[in-house]
């Protein structure tokens, strides 16, 4: 099963004095920024040529998440499994971890995205940098009996 993690591209901070916890209204329709637009048209373009057609595409509700997977120009899934704060287990089980057929594409946010890297990968930590606009290409498959997690690529917009 391939899994590919994408964070949101770069968006607006809250305005001055209305910060709001993740997961709020404010939060949720923060929308990305003109460099944060491009960052998605340049990762959702590469990606696009990347994947099968029969990928699975699934984003968060929030307004910065929708925008970088409408990037991509596919058909994509809105799960509130990927709100802001999500937790991890849900993501994995949300996309199938690691039994699924198709390859999944998962657009969401910090620190889930990161936590999913580190477990799957099997960090020392728990949770990974990830920065806005990337993306992480995982692989899960069966070598010698043995179920292995694969790092295939790390993508971000400043290399296209």
């Amino acid at each position: 099963m391939d899994l590919i993690l994408w964070r949101h591209a770069e968006a607006h901070e809250h305005p001055e004095g209305l910060l709001g916890a993740q997961g709020d209204a404010l939060d949720l329709e923060r929308r990305l920024t003109p460099r944060g637009e491009k960052q998605a048209a340049r990762m959702g373009g590469w990606l696009d040529r990347q994947l099968p057609e029969g990928a699975r595409v699934y984003a968060s509700p929030a307004q910065r998440a929708q925008q970088t997977a409408a990037a991509l120009g596919r058909k994509f899934r809105t799960r509130d499994e990927l709100l802001p704060g999500a937790d991890l287990e849900a993501v994995l089980a949300l996309v199938g971890w690691p039994d699924g057929r198709s390859p999944v594409v998962v657009i969401g946010h910090q620190p889930t995205l990161g936590q999913v890297i580190a477990r799957l990968l099997r960090l020392p930590e728990p949770e990974c940098p990830m920065k806005k606009g990337a993306l992480w290409w995982l692989r899960n498959r069966e070598r010698a009996g043995r179920q292995q997690n694969l790092l295939v690529t790390v993508q971000t917009p400043e290399l296209f």
